[in-house]
C-alpha cells in the first residue's frame, strides 16, 4: 500500500512534469503570451474604472479596454513598424546603389583630420585609407542587406504575426476578465505566507509598469527629438535613426551612440553649425530627457539601483532579446525582494 509521504512525492512529479509540459505547448506563442500579460498589467487600473462606470458589466469594460488599447498602443507601433520596415528597405538600395557610400563619408573625415593624427594613424598600422573605406561600405552593405532580409522575413511571416497578434488579443481580453480571479488562485497555490505572496505580487506588478512605461517614455521622447533634429539638419533617413535612437535609449546615453557621430562628422568636414547645433541639442536636451525621466519613471517606483537596471537590463536583452528589457530588471526585483523577506524572517529577537 502506498504511503502519503509517497503519494506526495508522486503527485509533486506529475505537477512538475504536466507544468513544464503546458510551458512547452505555449512556447511558440511566448512572445503573444508575454505581451498579453503585460499589457494587461498595465490596462488593469483603466478597466477596474471602465469596469465601475459600466456598473460592473465585465464584458463591456474588457472590450472596450481592449479597443482603447489598440488605439492608443498597438495602432501606432504597427503605422510606425510599417514605415520603418519602408525606409529600411530604401536604406538598402541607396547603399546598394552606391547614392549612401559609408566609405566616402569616412574618406572625408580622414581627410579632414590633421597631420598628426594621420601619421599616428599610420603608427598604429592603419596604413590603406582605401582598405578601411572598402571596409566599412562592406560592413554597411551586410548591415542593410541584414534589415532587408528582416523586413522580408516580416512580409513572408504575415500569417504567424496575425495569429499571435489574436492570441495576444484575446489573451488581454481574458486576464481584463478574470485577472483578479486568476491572481487570487496563483497566490493560494504558492506555498508561501499570505504576507510575502502579497508583498512579491505588488513588487512585480510595480516593476513591470514602472519598466515599461518609463523605459517606453524615454525611448518614445528621445527617439522623436533625436528623429525630429536629424530632419532640421536634414539627415536622410531620419525617421530610422530616431528609432534606432529610441532603442538604444534602453541603455544609459545609448542614443549618444548615433548622434555623437554624426556631430563629429558635421564638425571634420566644415558643417559647423549643424555640428554645434546637434551636440548642444543632444547633450542638453536628450541627455536630460535620460537624466530626468529615467530615474523618476523608473528608479523611484522600482526602488533598484540604477546600476543594477542597467546590468539586468543588459542581460535579459542578450537572453531574451527585446522582451529582456522588461524580464531583467523584473528578475532583479523579484531577487532583491525575496533576500528582503529571508533576511526579515532571519532576525532574531536580538538583533
Amino acid at each position: 500500500m502506498n504511503s502519503p509521504e509517497l503519494q506526495q512525492k508522486t503527485f509533486l512529479l506529475l505537477l512538475i512534469a504536466v507544468s513544464l509540459a503546458f510551458g512547452w505547448i505555449l512556447l511558440p506563442f511566448f512572445g503573444a503570451v508575454f505581451w498579453g500579460t503585460i499589457l494587461a498589467i498595465l490596462f488593469a487600473p483603466l478597466y477596474r474604472r471602465l469596469l465601475a462606470v459600466s456598473h460592473q458589466r465585465q464584458n463591456l469594460a474588457a472590450l472596450t479596454t481592449v479597443f482603447l488599447c489598440l488605439i492608443m498602443v498597438i495602432l501606432p507601433l504597427t503605422l510606425m513598424t510599417a514605415a520603418l520596415v519602408q525606409e529600411a528597405v530604401a536604406l538598402y538600395q541607396r547603399i546598394r546603389t552606391g547614392e549612401l557610400n559609408f566609405g566616402a563619408y569616412f574618406q572625408q573625415i580622414m581627410s579632414a583630420l590633421p597631420s598628426w593624427v594621420t601619421d599616428l594613424l599610420n603608427n598604429a598600422g592603419v596604413t590603406s585609407i582605401s582598405d578601411l573605406t572598402d571596409m566599412l561600405s562592406n560592413i554597411a552593405l551586410q548591415a542593410s542587406q541584414i534589415v532587408a532580409t528582416e523586413a522580408l522575413a516580416i512580409g513572408q511571416n504575415t500569417l504567424e504575426f496575425i495569429v499571435s497578434f489574436v492570441i495576444m488579443l484575446y489573451l488581454l481580453y481574458f486576464l481584463l476578465r478574470a485577472g483578479a480571479a486568476l491572481s487570487a488562485r496563483i497566490k493560494q497555490a504558492i506555498p508561501l505566507n499570505m504576507e510575502h505572496k502579497r508583498y512579491l505580487f505588488r513588487k512585480f506588478t510595480t516593476v513591470v509598469r514602472a519598466t515599461v512605461k518609463g523605459n517606453l517614455a524615454v525611448a518614445v521622447v528621445q527617439g522623436t527629438l533625436g528623429g525630429m533634429m536629424f530632419s532640421f539638419l536634414d539627415i536622410r533617413g531620419a525617421l530610422l535613426w530616431g528609432f534606432i535612437m529610441g532603442l538604444l535609449s534602453l541603455l544609459p546615453a545609448g542614443a549618444g551612440l548615433i548622434w555623437v557621430p554624426v556631430a563629429i562628422y558635421f564638425l571634420l568636414t566644415g558643417a559647423l553649425w549643424q555640428g554645434i547645433t546637434l551636440i548642444v541639442f543632444g547633450a542638453l536636451v536628450i541627455g536630460l530627457v535620460d537624466n530626468l525621466l529615467r530615474p523618476l519613471l523608473v528608479g523611484k517606483d522600482t526602488q533598484i539601483p540604477d546600476y543594477v537596471i542597467l546590468i539586468t537590463t543588459l542581460g535579459g536583452i542578450v537572453f531574451f532579446g527585446v522582451n529582456g528589457f522588461i524580464i531583467g530588471p523584473v528578475i532583479a526585483a523579484l531577487f532583491i525582494a525575496s533576500w528582503d523577506l529571508f533576511s526579515s524572517t532571519k532576525k532574531t529577537p536580538e538583533d
